[in-house]
């Protein structure tokens, strides 16, 4: 995150209130997409050592997302928002509450009214908040429980795990020579698996070998990576036979991810041009279930992901030089 974009969290007491200014660096496109996709809200919407699991979004007027608070001893609190306005890159507004995990409210505590309005100016994206309350006492009562402080962390989250992984990628790739890459995510054990096959096809790790969660640069505005996970590994590049790249990564619970067999490998797919991405996608992706569209990502890559009409999960990545 640039520490030099605007942050701003104002109380108005007489209309009980809380009033946020917020900048991100990316396209107004990008900052919505990570506002309202469940796979994204899962890796930044908790303050660390926290994590969010979405149990479901139904992004319409009237639908729900209903989430667990997970913390670092497995522990959940069950939330909801019930959207109640959507204008797509525009308006987002939700009532939240506190809920078990049938999303059956618990009346005891109050609800927040929230209305995220969304503006871009030469590719930053401002998001204005308001939180509305039914009386004074509860904005007193979230300010002390640590609400701010809580909510700079989560959204100083949104694009730390992404837009890491994929700079390194960009510093393995130099060029947009296209290139078909097999893509590998694991549970803790990336490490082992390729050490086991570098000495399986004895060859080297591109560019700077393993690099690993620890490795993340302390920038200003990024929160620190949790102790647990520091030597996992965040990217590797090995080529094996016939100058195919296997890459792989950790997926770790602390970040919202759930591995099973079945999505824990993609054919990536790196082609010339932004056109050829296109055409990739929309051909292989015919009959389908795509889970990503095409979209500019705020990690710097026009990127997709889906999973074709035989159940063979791809991803379409163009990386911007």
């Amino acid at each position: 995150m640039n520490s030099n974009l605007l942050f701003d969290f104002s109380v108005n007491k007489e209309s009980n209130t809380i009033h946020i200014t917020r900048e991100f660096n990316g396209s107004l496109e990008l900052v919505w997409q990570a506002w309202t996709t469940p796979e994204l809200l899962d890796q930044w919407w908790a303050p660390k050592p926290y994590h969010i699991e979405t149990k479901l979004l139904n992004l319409s007027v009237g639908g729900t997302w209903l989430y667990a608070m997970v913390s670092p001893q497995d522990e959940k609190m069950w939330c909801k928002a019930d959207y109640k306005t959507i204008e797509t890159n525009k308006l987002l507004s939700w009532l939240d509450a506190f809920c078990d995990e049938n999303g059956n409210e618990n009346n005891l505590k109050p609800r927040s009214l929230w209305t995220n309005n969304f503006s871009e100016n030469k590719g930053i994206t401002t998001v204005y908040i308001t939180l509305k309350h039914e009386k004074l006492e509860d904005i007193e009562t979230m300010i002390e429980m640590g609400f701010k402080e809580g909510l700079t962390m989560a959204l100083e989250n949104l694009d730390q795990y992404l837009e890491a992984q994929f700079k390194l990628r960009k510093q393995n790739k130099t060029s947009n020579v296209a290139r078909v890459c097999t893509y590998l995510n694991f549970d803790g054990k990336t490490e082992e698996a390729f050490l086991f096959y570098r000495s399986v096809f004895k060859t080297a790790f591109i560019g700077k070998g393993m690099q690993r969660f620890g490795d993340i640069p302390a920038e200003a505005g990024h929160p620190p990576v949790a102790d647990e996970i520091k030597k996992m590994i965040l990217h590797v590049e090995l080529p094996i036979t016939g100058n195919h790249i296997l890459m792989g990564t950790d997926a770790p619970k602390e970040m919202g991810f759930t591995l099973a067999k079945g999505n824990n490998m993609h054919i990536c797919i790196e082609p010339e041009t932004r056109e050829e991405a296109d055409r990739l996608f929309n051909e292989l992706s015919s009959g389908g279930n795509i889970t990503m569209p095409m979209a500019d990502m705020f990690f710097g890559a026009y990127f997709g992901e889906f999973s074709d009409k035989y159940g063979i999960n791809w991803m379409i990545n163009f990386q911007h030089q």
